[in-house]
């Protein structure tokens, strides 16, 4: 079996900067990491990881639990927490709690088990007591898209509430009076954040009420159905302004509003969105939507799970909240108005 120490003599640096490069790859200069690499893979070096997560008491696996993976926007954050786990030498394990605490309860017991590097948790639906267990277990954790509930973790988020205040004024802004806001269910953090935007902004500004459509998910097939019931109504009913709790419902929207009841978008029922996924800007009318930046969190929260875990003690809490940005396309732009 070939030994770290032939690697580092093919190499031509010491043992330690191999291990170096094996465990913090992001430590190791360039050119001295191409050296290394081409040894082991001339040598055909295989790390034994079962002596290594025994020596140090963690793996090299980072686990990220998600609200949902089949939505878009938390594939694209897993993919850029992918990329920036790579380059620090770890190995993502991807997990969906589906909006069940439950369900993420049973994941953060196996991942606590399997002594993972780290945890980054973006569902928004962690319970106190996994917070409780990873603090007294000493697991690194990030939270993504959420505020931790106490000192002890550290966090990276949009500011939920502000992202749909900017939408519900910006269609206030077009001449919409009537606003509905579609998307829930309410208890899931993220949701009920961005509901509490829409109602500040509504309450600013005297005239103009918001309805409140729940949805059990927030998926394309629930636009769909919202966009049917809405058009089911007769006009003076309908709203003539819609905030979605994210871009794939707003699409379904826009297919069943458009495509299947013949309403106008945005003449009619002027629309805006939640995320500003890769399609928003190729929709049959572009999306109004609020950006949140799905690599900013990736790679933010691969850093601050690395610096906690190399620390090997308790690091400051760093609480990282990014301004939400409304990217203005024609799904709302009503002529007349500013902006159209």
């Amino acid at each position: 079996m070939v030994s770290i120490r032939e690697v580092a003599e093919l190499a031509g640096v010491s043992v330690g900067t191999v291990s170096k490069y094996l465990n913090t790859p992001h430590r190791v200069a360039p050119a001295t990491s191409d050296r290394v690499r081409r040894a082991i893979k001339d040598l055909g070096y295989v790390r034994n990881e079962a002596a290594r997560q025994m020596r140090t008491g963690r793996s090299n696996t980072l686990a990220f639990v998600a609200l949902e993976l089949r939505n878009p926007f938390f594939g694209e954050v897993a993919h850029a927490v992918e990329r920036r786990a790579a380059e620090n030498g770890l190995f993502l394990v991807l997990a969906s709690s589906d909006g069940d605490p439950v369900r993420e309860s049973q994941y953060i017991d196996m991942f606590v088990q399997q002594r993972v590097h780290g945890l980054i948790l973006a569902s928004g639906t962690t319970r106190p007591e996994d917070f409780e267990l990873l603090a007294a277990r000493g697991i690194p954790t990030v939270l993504v898209d959420a505020y931790a509930p106490s000192d002890r973790f550290s966090s990276v988020a949009v500011d939920d509430a502000l992202g749909t205040r900017r939408a519900v004024i910006h269609l206030i802004e077009q001449g919409c009076r009537s606003i509905a806001f579609v998307g829930g269910p309410e208890s899931v953090r993220q949701i009920g954040e961005r509901l509490d935007g829409a109602r500040k902004a509504v309450r600013e500004h005297p005239g103009v009420t918001l309805e409140v459509i729940a949805t059990e998910e927030r998926i394309v097939t629930a636009g769909l159905h919202v966009g049917e019931v809405i058009a089911a109504r007769r006009p003076a009913e309908r709203p003539d302004g819609i905030v979605a709790a994210n871009d794939s419902v707003a699409l379904g929207l826009m297919q069943s509003l458009g495509n299947r009841a013949g309403l106008r978008v945005p003449a009619d029922i002027a629309l805006v969105g939640f995320d500003d996924m890769e399609f928003a800007a190729t929709t049959t009318v572009p999306l109004t939507t609020v950006r949140r930046p799905r690599d900013i969190f990736g790679r933010t929260a691969v850093d601050l799970v690395r610096d906690q875990a190399e620390a090997g003690v308790p690091l400051p809490v760093r609480t990282i909240v990014i301004q939400p940005e409304l990217i203005v396309r024609e799904s709302s732009l009503r002529r007349g108005r500013p902006g159209a």
